[in-house]
């Protein structure tokens, strides 16, 4: 992927604030997919509570059989493109993610950008897929809103590729329906051979059913632009259960702080008071041994309070920090909400607006058609 010097000038201007002081950008470099992933995979784990834009697909997918699925087609790599430009739209119009400073790198320095990345150390903090999975089945109080919202994204995924089996289907029925007004062109144009009066007109409509025939590649080639408006909501829907994901962990976190912190004030209790309220290997230990001495009950209380308090401040910070969490994720949840309101809108209208023309230019062979044979 190539960035000029015009596109970067544009998120310049989206991360101008960042600008001063720093010398002048480079005219234009050169960017990898895999460079892609990896800013993208640095924004996913740096900003958890946000609806990270997607990146277009590496290798097509929900296309007609006639469209080549071979990811160095010119024409995919050319969509891809354009999807990959998109993406960096996507982020240098957000409000938060156009002001980090590898974003900032990624848009302007030829080289060394990747080692910024690494010094962040944001491999380490991603959370693991098992983790992530297991916060999911085990969580006690899940927040509502979270739920719906990951049960909506679902959804969406389904009805969107729903949307684009079905679009494929109808590509390939309409790429055959136009292809044989071809056979239209050659039948006039025989027929023409072995007509004196009619010739003329016969000739005349074959030619333009056989443009008829032809004009089909370019129109499917445009609609694939509007499927891909199509996929990259699709592939938002994941982006959208990332952030549920996240919310999950850090709700089976506080869960599990609770539960410890429960545990250590039940165990300083039983034995402040010398009662024993659950079985546990201890108390039948202590049955069995004799029991603890003063000195060594007041040793384990005193480590038992220690471990409490720093339990208690602890689950302050991770309630506080789950309180911030989902007030800044709803926030841009809602923000994401509106886009896509728009941005679909204004895809189904224009991918309907092609249509209409589409059946226009139909009616207007037909027409030309019919005006030749009126001249016969």
């Amino acid at each position: 992927f190539y960035l000029t010097n015009v596109r970067t000038v544009l998120f310049f201007r989206a991360v101008e604030s960042q600008n001063e002081g720093q010398c002048s950008p480079v005219d234009s470099l050169w960017r990898r997919y895999s460079e892609f992933e990896l800013l993208r995979n640095y924004l996913l784990v740096t900003f958890p509570h946000i609806v990270v834009p997607p990146l277009p697909e590496k290798r097509a997918d929900f296309v007609w059989h006639k469209l080549s699925a071979d990811n160095m087609d010119p024409d995919f790599v050319e969509r891809r493109r354009i999807g990959l430009e998109n993406f960096l739209l996507r982020v240098a119009s957000h409000p938060v993610l156009c002001q980090d400073k590898i974003f900032y790198s990624f848009l302007t320095q030829e080289g060394g950008w990747k080692e910024m990345v690494n010094e962040t150390g944001f491999q380490l903090k991603a959370d693991s897929r098992l983790k992530a999975l297991n916060a999911t089945f085990r969580v006690k109080n899940p927040d509502k809103r979270f739920t719906e919202l990951k049960h909506y994204s679902d959804e969406l995924q389904s009805v969107i590729s729903h949307l684009l089996r079905v679009r494929a289907r109808v590509a390939d029925r309409l790429y055959g329906v136009y292809k044989v007004h071809g056979n239209y062109g050659r039948v006039f144009s025989e027929w023409s051979a072995i007509e004196k009066e009619m010739g003329d007109g016969l000739q005349s409509a074959g030619h333009h059913m056989d443009v008829y025939a032809a004009s089909i590649d370019d129109i499917l080639e445009e609609e694939e632009h509007y499927a891909d408006q199509l996929k990259e909501y699709l592939f938002y829907a994941e982006a959208l259960r990332a952030v549920c994901r996240k919310h999950e962990l850090m709700q089976y976190d506080l869960e599990m702080a609770a539960q410890d912190l429960t545990s250590k004030k039940q165990q300083c209790e039983e034995l402040a008071t010398g009662t024993v309220r659950t079985f546990s290997l201890k108390g039948m230990t202590s049955k069995l041994f004799g029991q603890e001495t003063p000195e060594q009950r007041e040793a384990k209380i005193k480590v038992l309070e220690e471990q409490i308090q720093e339990g208690e401040e602890q689950l302050k910070s991770k309630n506080l920090e789950g309180r911030d969490f989902v007030k800044s994720a709803w926030a841009d949840i809602e923000r994401f909400k509106e886009q896509k309101n728009h941005d679909l809108k204004e895809a189904l209208i224009s991918y309907a607006v092609m249509q209409i023309s589409m059946c226009k230019k139909g009616i207007q062979v037909w027409t030309n058609a019919k005006e030749c044979f009126s001249k016969m």
